[in-house]
């Protein structure tokens, strides 16, 4: 039979015979590839041996992952060298073919266990069988992580993972029968509509090394010897518990959440999913338990000191770019990282990341900071990037010492997608980087002509992220004294290590930054923080990239960054959204690790629920309809006591006149009423609230066009007569003020997606997305109202006073209305 030998070198491939293959490396290719077999030292081909090594898939493959899987795991260089080597391990334990329930072991274990010291160990013991299983292998590697110290104690360890222990099939019986004793009556009257799961980790937690099919096997042998065989009524689905309507749901918890980052109530608040045992999350000075982390010969000496530093303080940080406005999206960030920290005794710093000089102003540091204290939050320290540069560029200097980080030439175009050219630079002499990297700093080079690039390749496959570039903009606060500047892949962590941070929250799209988290922080031999990621926050109808919120000032749909139609927080601010009801909206959304898309009317609850406990009410009319009264009963206007909450009169009156001529919501009236119709109408008289009065229509007047123009109406005692079908809000001698209504700013729930809005963003825009009402009347009881204060205009909604506000015209915005729109669910 013909033998096709692909030879490595040459680089190009040439058949050869077995006897010229001494010396090289051989990559084997045949039609039938079950000849081929893969041992320490030979490969077998129809009986010839042959010195040889397999390619790469046919190595995985043949440990037992699926083709696809393979070709994943080749695209990460250093996971692909790490199975290799773990392979090679075993082989040599061996001394045969590895078997697909062994290699799928070795591949959980290199994908699993970052510091490569306890690999060779945990190698031999699943090569020799005493570590045969996934629970063993989760045992071992949960104990190497909490024992970094060496030598391990190899007696604990065999105890902790089970090694050598022999569950026999009587105790799995046993353990099977005792459980199904204990639910037997439940198990009689539901038969296999029982949770038989159930049964299952019973047994399981009674057995700790028993073999799961074993378990499950004796479970349906035992359960059918009880019940008999399936009938034709255990066929029939289990009926589910009906759920509560949401809306039903959250306005019973909304009370019992967060206010201001403190527990408001005992049911799903914020800080009782922060505290560090509902997360899960390490210790301080405990990062070695996390899944993933690299533990080197001198962590434990950085750790030890560490503590020494914090005295095992929570420490966390919120670290915003100063070149936009923070969004819906930052509050959960805000809520999650200064809110950790409260929920643990900690603190937290305010961080600017600001190293893009370009984009940066001081109006965005002055944004950041107000909306985190407006949230209700303190920073336990305000500190930038720029605080560390020195020592930023000093580490940087050292990398390159080490040969871990090299000047390059590549565009910035040739860096992008995620395949791009390997460096031509990347093995340049570490003498000439530092040479050329102090050519940089001293201004030597043109903007894009160098970047200094860390040796290291990340999660996600991208080699060598670039650690500084040249700008020529002035910084803020360090002027000219620099022109590089460092990449966020470069600063996030070391400044995290200079602050001592404990726990480095961020959101999921920085998971492929771990890697190179963990390899900066131990190439420098610095304190290494633990990354932790979480799902980001998104509302459909609202787009919130700053580059993107540009674009619609720019073309006029908003107005700025607050327009109140847009989801930036400075913009919930002005439109009248209580900090609470934020909080309280981040908390109902929890701490997930899953990227959330919510609606908007689930935040509009929240803040319906903080408004109507806290905004005083008053009263307003948008389209007003003189009346006047032709019989009052007093000379002069009347002062009505107005309940500043009418649920909780303990909470304050307010006064309003009542004179002759009051005004009405010109919908409140009807010439001849209709079925269902309960206001003003001829015939049928209406209550005015609070006055104890009532209307009944006399006579109507009529402009010159024929429309209606004044009402004329008698008025007697609620009490004196029959009870009305409805009481109006009214106002009398009131204030003209300006209202904003507000609606979405788009009309398709996702304006971003070009299936949805093929024409882009800015052809969704909703035009009925503002309506100002001019000459607008309200009570004169928010004659002294300042900007954000907030109001219930009774049967309009909440209203909060606008910034536009000036000596003799207030101006209103809509913040919600009293009841949410069926339309927008």
């Amino acid at each position: 039979m013909a033998l096709t030998i692909w030879l490595a070198p040459p680089l190009s491939p040439r058949k050869a015979t077995i006897g010229s293959l001494q010396g090289f490396v051989l990559l084997l290719v045949n039609e039938q590839r079950s000849l081929f077999r893969w041992g320490p030292k030979f490969l077998l081909v129809s009986g010839v041996p042959a010195m040889a090594t397999p390619d790469s898939l046919t190595l995985f493959t043949g440990l037992g992952l699926s083709e696809n899987k393979a070709r994943e795991t080749l695209k990460n260089e250093a996971l692909s060298t790490q199975l290799r080597e773990a392979a090679t391990q075993a082989h040599q334990i061996l001394g045969s073919t590895i078997d697909k329930a062994t290699g799928i072991l070795l591949y959980d274990l290199v994908s699993r266990l970052r510091d490569t010291r306890r690999r060779s160990f945990l190698v031999s013991y699943i090569a020799n069988k005493k570590i045969h299983t996934g629970l063993q292998l989760s045992a071992a590697l949960e104990y190497v992580r909490s024992h970094p110290q060496d030598p391990i104690d190899t007696k604990d360890f065999e105890q902790e993972c089970g090694v050598g222990v022999v569950v026999t099939p009587e105790q799995i019986e046993e353990a099977v029968e005792s459980t199904i004793n204990k639910h037997q009556l439940q198990l009689l009257a539901e038969r296999y509509r029982f949770n038989m799961g159930l049964l299952m980790g019973e047994a399981r937690a009674a057995l700790r090394w028993a073999d799961g099919k074993m378990i499950k096997n004796e479970v349906d042998m035992q359960v059918l010897h009880l019940l008999g065989p399936k009938m034709e009524a255990d066929l029939v689905k289990k009926p589910k518990v009906a759920k509560a309507r949401l809306e039903e749901t959250d306005r019973k918890t909304a009370k019992d959440v967060v206010e201001k980052g403190e527990v408001a109530g005992q049911t799903l608040s914020l800080m009782e999913q922060l505290r560090g045992e509902a997360l899960k999350f390490h210790k301080p000075g405990e990062n070695y338990k996390t899944p993933g982390y690299v533990i080197m010969p001198y962590t434990m000496d950085l750790l030890k000191q560490h503590l020494e530093i914090t005295g095992g303080q929570v420490r966390t940080r919120f670290p915003p770019e100063p070149n936009g406005i923070l969004h819906i999206g930052h509050a959960k960030a805000i809520n999650f990282n200064f809110g950790y920290a409260k929920a643990n005794n900690g603190i937290c710093f305010l961080r600017f990341d600001d190293t893009n000089p370009e984009k940066e102003e001081a109006k965005f540091f002055t944004a950041i900071y107000d909306m985190v204290t407006w949230l209700g939050y303190t920073p336990y320290k305000v500190t930038y990037a720029s605080d560390y540069f020195d020592q930023l560029y000093a580490w940087a200097v050292e990398l390159i010492h080490g040969g871990l980080a090299y000047v390059c030439h590549q565009r910035v175009e040739e860096l992008k997608g995620h395949n791009p050219l390997p460096s031509p630079w990347r093995d340049r002499p570490k003498e000439e980087s530092l040479l050329l990297f102090e050519a940089m700093r001293k201004g030597k080079f043109a903007e894009g002509e160098a970047t200094l690039r860390m040796k290291l390749v990340m999660e996600d496959g991208k080699m060598d992220p670039v650690a500084y570039r040249v700008k020529y903009t002035p910084h803020h606060r360090t002027g000219d004294k620099w022109c590089i500047y460092p990449t966020y892949d470069y600063t996030h962590c070391l400044c995290d290590s200079i602050e001592h941070i404990t726990h480095s929250l961020c959101t999921k799209e920085f998971q492929a930054r771990r890697s190179s988290y963990f390899w900066l922080c131990n190439a420098l031999k610095v304190y290494c923080p633990v990354q932790w990621e979480y799902g980001r926050l998104n509302l459909h109808y609202a787009v919130v990239s700053k580059r993107k919120i540009l674009q619609l000032v720019a073309a006029g749909a908003v107005r700025d960054w607050d327009d109140p139609r847009l989801f930036t927080l400075t913009a919930l601010r002005r439109r009248g959204f209580p900090p609470e009801a934020i909080n309280n909206f981040c908390a109902r959304v929890g701490v997930t690790v899953a990227q959330t898309t919510m609606e908007p009317h689930l935040l509009e609850a929240c803040v319906r629920d903080v408004l109507n406990d806290t905004a005083p009410r008053a009263m307003a009319v948008l389209e007003p309809l003189q009346v006047v009264i032709t019989n009052f009963p007093a000379p002069k206007p009347l002062d009505i006591r107005v309940p500043n909450f009418p649920a909780d009169e303990t909470k304050g009156f307010h006064q309003v006149p009542f004179a002759s001529t009051v005004f009405i919501e010109r919908s409140d009236f009807k010439e001849e009423s209709e079925p269902g119709y309960k206001r003003l109408a001829s015939g049928q008289p209406v209550g005015l609230r609070h006055t104890g009065y009532v209307i009944e229509l006399q006579n109507i007047v009529r402009g010159s066009s024929g429309c209606v123009e004044r009402l004329e109406v008698t008025c007697r005692r609620a009490d004196a007569g029959e009870k009305p079908k409805a009481f109006i809000h009214w106002v009398s001698q009131p204030l003209v003020c300006e209202i904003r209504l507000y609606e979405r700013l788009f009309q398709h729930k996702n304006p971003e997606d070009p299936v949805e809005v093929p024409g882009g963003f800015l052809s969704d825009l909703n035009p009925a997305s503002l309506h100002v009402v001019e000459g607008a009347l309200v009570d004169c009881s928010v004659a002294l109202a300042k900007p954000f204060d907030k109001f219930q205009f009774e049967r309009l909604g909440y209203f909060s006073v606008d910034p536009d506000s000036h000596q003799g015209q207030i101006v209103f915005n809509r913040t919600v209305t009293l009841k949410e729109d069926p339309g927008k669910i």
